[in-house]
């Protein structure tokens, strides 16, 4: 059964009609990643001279013993009992068709396991060895939810996170719900996180599951603003992929033509691997069709966005979701004709935020490290780090870790800055009933909203594409700067 086939027999078009929400999912090559990072804790031992035979302790955490011959040893542990050790399960496609969302999440666990150090101070006084475990996805729903329940069963992870789009983070989640397993979640707007699950309806609350991104209110916020921008006769040419992306887009964008001001043509919903788009460019250049876009995986944005050059359909405005997020996708289509071409941006490295797990790092600091580590340009899913930010917080207040009660607790009320902006769990929650509030907010029990811009892609300096951040419509307060106005597709 295809993976579309399987989500249609969970989810029907009702439900997608009450999800309304996005699937950020991409293809593209993708390395891999090893099993099991650790950060180790241990002891120091001082000899010194004395002249009685005994044992005695002295501060917290540190043991005398004076052998007969008067020598004296003394094991020190930074005056801090240590505890057991605490592990994080992590689930990544690592490998796979959306294997571009894993590819900064090495580097992610590189960090966090430094960070940890030798030894994490937890809620309970104690300092517990830090071991991240990680399992690669290989881009599968199936594989997602199996790994997962190897985690939480064989591993006995005490806190499973997740990040890489609802194919891996709904499966994830779900059996955390299922097993009672504390889990922080990130990238897969919020919509599907909700709507993919339960009763697929946007008000349940989870009781175990918790996460962080921008929801559909946010992409249109942004792309509105980026079209408006620009002087167009406002017919707009919307693809729709039949799959989760699709039928998500597709009704949630239906309440927003009219309102504003925009007639869509909307052709019937092409299948991936579609090789042939000659019938959609025809009825859009006969329809004068300024404004293009839609979702794409980056194989088939490719062949649309080559034969829309090669049949002389070129729109004002060219922004289209998932194909666009990674440069190596951009470069793909080809530096000429993707020039210009706009799409949403979730983290840059021009973000005003600090991470203050890693010491009030910025996030320009944090991609420069990305790209010191040999990773080249940097890349959106950076901001995965977020579900490590959110852990060792959510350690360090826990009372016990090894009382799940607690560590949930101690999730729930998390308020931290992240690479992502603040994380604020304790605000009010706004309400998962339309009108969405757009921008950051707590906007479900289980869901705080992060930050979504939108940019544009320009001809690079330092790399052959570059993102330029041309909106932030979605979130004027959020500090994060606009770099420039959008310029017409083309022109940029």
């Amino acid at each position: 059964m295809s993976e579309m086939d399987e989500l249609k027999s969970s989810v029907s078009r009702r439900d997608f009609l009450k999800i309304a929400g996005v699937a950020g999912a991409t293809i593209g090559a993708g390395g891999a990643l090893g099993g099991l990072i650790a950060a180790c804790g241990g002891t120091e031992e001082t000899t010194t001279t004395a002249a009685a035979g005994t044992t005695t302790t002295a501060a917290a955490g540190e043991t005398t013993t004076t052998a007969a011959g008067g020598e004296t040893t003394t094991s020190v542990s930074a005056g801090v009992e240590e505890g057991r050790e605490v592990k994080i399960g992590f689930v990544t496609p690592l490998t796979g068709p959306i294997s571009n969302f894993g590819i900064p999440d090495k580097y992610c666990v590189d960090r966090a396991s430094k960070a940890f150090g030798d030894g994490w101070v937890c809620g309970d006084g104690k300092k517990h060895k830090v071991t991240i475990v990680v399992q690669d996805s290989t881009s599968d729903s199936q594989r997602a939810s199996q790994v997962a329940g190897d985690l939480i069963n064989n591993d006995k992870v005490d806190i499973l996170t997740a990040a890489s789009t609802p194919d891996t983070v709904s499966p994830v989640a779900e059996q955390a719900e299922a097993a009672g397993t504390p889990c922080i979640t990130n990238d897969c707007p919020w919509q599907p996180y909700i709507g993919s699950r339960g009763t697929h309806e946007l008000t349940q609350v989870f009781k175990w599951t918790y996460h962080t991104f921008w929801g559909l209110e946010d992409v249109q916020a942004t792309f509105l603003d980026m079209w408006g921008q620009l002087s167009t006769n406002k017919q707009v040419a919307a693809m729709f992929p039949n799959d989760a992306d699709g039928n998500a887009w597709l009704p949630g964008w239906e309440p927003v033509w009219g309102p504003a001001g925009l007639t869509p043509t909307i052709p019937s919903q092409f299948q991936q691997g579609t090789e042939d788009f000659s019938s959609q460019l025809g009825d859009f250049k006969k329809n004068g069709c300024e404004i293009g876009m839609g979702v794409f995986v980056p194989p088939d944005f490719t062949t649309f966005w080559k034969q829309a050059a090669q049949q002389g359909w070129k729109p004002k405005a060219g922004t289209y979701a998932k194909a666009l997020l990674f440069p190596q996708s951009v470069e793909s289509i080809g530096v000429d004709i993707a020039n210009g071409l706009t799409t949403e941006v979730w983290w840059t490295p021009a973000h005003p935020f600090k991470s203050a797990f890693l010491g009030g790092e910025t996030c320009q600091q944090f991609a420069d490290g990305f790209t010191a580590a040999g990773n080249g340009q940097w890349t959106q899913p950076l901001l995965h780090f977020i579900v490590f930010e959110m852990a060792a917080d959510t350690l360090k207040r826990a009372t016990s870790v090894d009382d799940k009660e607690a560590i949930l607790a101690a999730i729930k009320t998390t308020k931290l800055e992240t690479i992502g902006g603040l994380i604020d769990f304790t605000e009010p929650v706004v309400g998962a009933t339309p009108p969405f509030k757009v921008g950051p907010c707590h906007i479900t029990e289980n869901v705080y909203k992060t930050p979504l811009v939108g940019g544009q892609w320009r001809k690079g300096a330092k790399y052959p594409m570059e993102l330029t951040v041309v909106s932030n419509a979605a979130c004027p307060n959020s500090g994060i700067a606009v770099q420039d106005k959008i310029k017409e597709y083309g022109a940029a």
